[in-house]
């Protein structure tokens, strides 16, 4: 038990090796370091079934209810694939264990590891559709997002395996070629000639990934999340709305409904990962308008307006400047 436990610890908490650059000391990050301790503290309870020093300053509750506090959660944190990565997964899943227990003990275990509370977190309401919505052009189901893949806060560029039944046919035949010749390079050390023939590869809108030890040949897409405009980076809170939008998708599968392709070459779609609809949570969150000019779906501009009304996120200004005017007057040089 304590093994499968240590797995799932390192797995929340080691970093791939292209995400070193973005974390900290141990490779935890300042958003991430409650989920690390938590992680840590249920690996230290399955192994000595002691709880946390100084816990019982935080919460009413004796050291015995405590106790099972943690054996729940280890159990929980245990089953869930994959285990928590972020704050507001980790204190969602303390939440749904010990709804019946206490306010106060569960916004004192909350408060211990520095995790949202639960007036913070945003209630999400749309899953994944059970048909297939009017105009859906393809789906895609995509490989784990890299952080580097966000662009900013509405769009992001997404890798699907060549295995995959819709990819297989379509792939050119010298990417095929160059994928095998890279592994022959690479397997007699020859890293110029494999270098150049991953160039090759990226060229022509693929690349090969390595995953799990695993290489695979996938295909490029770059996708723009239908229905909202996020702040641009140089604008307030584009920041927040591309780590928001980071936190959202990174290292994770997640399922893309096509709709159209813009003038830049990217795909228009809507986005689920976990069963959340990431639109819903950067505009519930106040991370992006409803982007009205190019889609009119009654629930976007519903979110929006709940957001406006409780001041989360960019609605804190009492005028936020809306992407499409900032870009629309750099444009014209204002």
């Amino acid at each position: 038990m304590g093994n499968a436990l240590r797995l799932l610890y390192g797995h929340c908490c080691k970093p791939a090796a292209d995400e070193s650059d973005a974390l900290g000391h141990h490779g935890i990050s300042a958003a991430t370091v409650g989920v690390s301790a938590l992680a840590h503290d249920l690996y230290h309870y399955e192994i000595t079934s002691q709880v946390p020093e100084g816990l019982s300053k935080q919460v009413v509750s004796s050291k015995k209810a405590q106790a099972n506090w943690y054996k729940k959660l280890s159990e929980a944190w245990r089953e869930s694939k994959p285990p928590p990565r972020t704050p507001e997964e980790a204190s969602r899943l303390i939440i749904q264990i010990l709804k019946r227990n206490q306010k106060a003990d569960v916004e004192g275990l909350l408060t211990f590891y520095g995790l949202p509370l639960p007036h913070t977190l945003v209630e999400l309401s749309a899953g994944p559709p059970t048909s297939l919505p009017e105009g859906l052009q393809f789906e895609l189901q995509t490989l784990p997002v890299d952080a580097k893949a966000v662009a900013d806060g509405d769009t992001i560029t997404v890798y699907v395996s060549t295995m995959d039944p819709r990819e297989s046919s379509s792939v050119p035949i010298d990417v095929q070629i160059a994928a095998v010749e890279r592994s022959k390079a690479r397997a007699g050390k020859n890293y110029a000639k494999a270098d150049a023939l991953q160039k090759q590869i990226v060229d022509s809108g693929y690349r090969v990934l390595n995953i799990q030890s695993q290489e695979i040949l996938a295909r490029k897409y770059r996708i723009r999340l239908r229905g909202i405009d996020a702040p641009e980076s140089a604008m307030p809170y584009g920041k927040e709305a591309k780590e928001e939008l980071t936190k959202l998708v990174q290292g994770k599968c997640l399922r893309v409904l096509v709709f159209d392709q813009d003038r830049y070459g990217r795909f228009v779609g809507d986005i689920y990962c976990n069963g959340i609809f990431i639109q819903e949570s950067m505009l519930k969150k106040g991370l992006a308008w409803h982007y009205k000019a190019y889609d009119r779906r009654p629930e976007l501009e519903k979110w929006e307006k709940e957001a406006r009304a409780k001041r989360v996120g960019l609605w804190a200004s009492s005028n936020p400047e809306m992407p499409w005017e900032w870009r629309k007057d750099r444009r014209e040089g204002r």
